[in-house]
């Protein structure tokens, strides 16, 4: 499973704008004070990383003036000691959260944006502090993955955590299936040569290849069910909340089925044809096989199609209240 590109992550922060939002301005709320503008950098990355232990999301925190500049250098989450500590002295004034922060005494929250620190979408949540007198004494800055809460909201974080190691496993899986694809073709190689040296030998019967088909057709399903797995396991993203994704996969695969399985009633069919028809019963119980898989998987696609209408309806629905 694929990490999830920049239109999931809208995507899904559509659906959850309303609790994400509401989430980072209480985590703002709690987290923000005056007593953030006496810490030194030290004693600020301390103070994150606490934060961090119960919202692994957050991946930056700076402090402005009055005015929008900023006090301190970045202060990186405790997941998010890779990237250049950086910004002390930033004209930030003209940043959306400093703007939108300008006109309400609450904690406002940005639009996902593309981080310049990261090259990752993320939220920028800030908060006005005041002095005992009134006046503004600066603003505190969280930025936040947008990614990471979602899996957050979700429940999904541990499963991202393991999400590497199950790509590797599902790899070494399509390497094996690949490797008796290319056992078979190879196989399949052999049978085709066998026929043609047959047919420049005057004396011997003419042969048929069907056993170049049986493989080739084995070749073919086994390859396809290896491809479908590295799209859909390793190399595209696929949210297992969503049913799409997975009826996605399932028809998929269940398509892969149903070729190999046509291939093979319609090699019976010839067979039969060839052989005097002793076995076309057998071919006729397959073509139907087939075709109850190809009616069933129909009626699947249908039924879940109307079910996540059904979903979609019921949420706008929830919205709206």
């Amino acid at each position: 499973m694929s990490k999830m590109s920049h239109i999931n992550v809208i995507e899904k922060y559509e659906e959850h704008r309303p609790a994400i939002q509401h989430l980072l301005a209480s985590i703002l709320g709690c987290f923000a004070n005056e007593k953030l503008f006496e810490l030194n950098q030290k004693e600020l990355t301390e103070t994150l990383h606490t934060l961090c232990s119960y919202y692994p999301f957050v991946s930056l925190l700076y402090l402005l003036d009055a005015e929008g500049k900023q006090l301190c250098m970045n202060v990186l989450g405790a997941h998010f000691k890779k990237h250049p500590v950086v910004g002390a002295g930033a004209d930030r004034s003209k940043r959306p959260y400093f703007l939108a922060a300008q006109k309400t005494d609450q904690p406002v929250v940005t639009e996902p944006y593309l981080s310049s620190v990261r090259s990752e979408l993320c939220l920028s949540a800030s908060t006005k502090i005041y002095n005992d007198d009134g006046t503004i004494k600066g603003h505190v800055v969280l930025d936040i993955d947008l990614s990471l809460t979602l899996s957050f909201l979700t429940g999904d974080s541990k499963r991202v955590y393991f999400e590497p190691y199950f790509k590797i496993i599902y790899s070494f899986i399509v390497a094996g299936l690949f490797t008796v694809a290319l056992v078979l073709l190879y196989a399949a190689g052999r049978e085709c040569a066998n026929v043609i040296f047959a047919l420049t030998q005057p004396l011997e019967h003419p042969q048929i290849p069907f056993g170049a088909v049986i493989y080739l057709t084995l070749a073919l399903a086994i390859f396809d069910l290896g491809k479908t797995t590295l799209e859909e396991e390793v190399l595209l993203y696929k949210d297992i909340l969503r049913h799409s994704s997975t009826r996605r996969t399932i028809t998929r695969f269940i398509g892969a089925i149903i070729i190999a399985v046509s291939i093979e009633a319609l090699l019976m069919v010839f067979k039969s044809a060839l052989g005097g028809g002793e076995h076309i019963i057998e071919a006729v119980w397959v073509i139907i096989a087939a075709a109850v898989l190809l009616c069933s998987l129909g009626i699947y696609v249908f039924l879940g199609s109307k079910a996540e209408i059904y979903l979609f309806k019921n949420s706008e629905q929830r919205k709206k209240r």
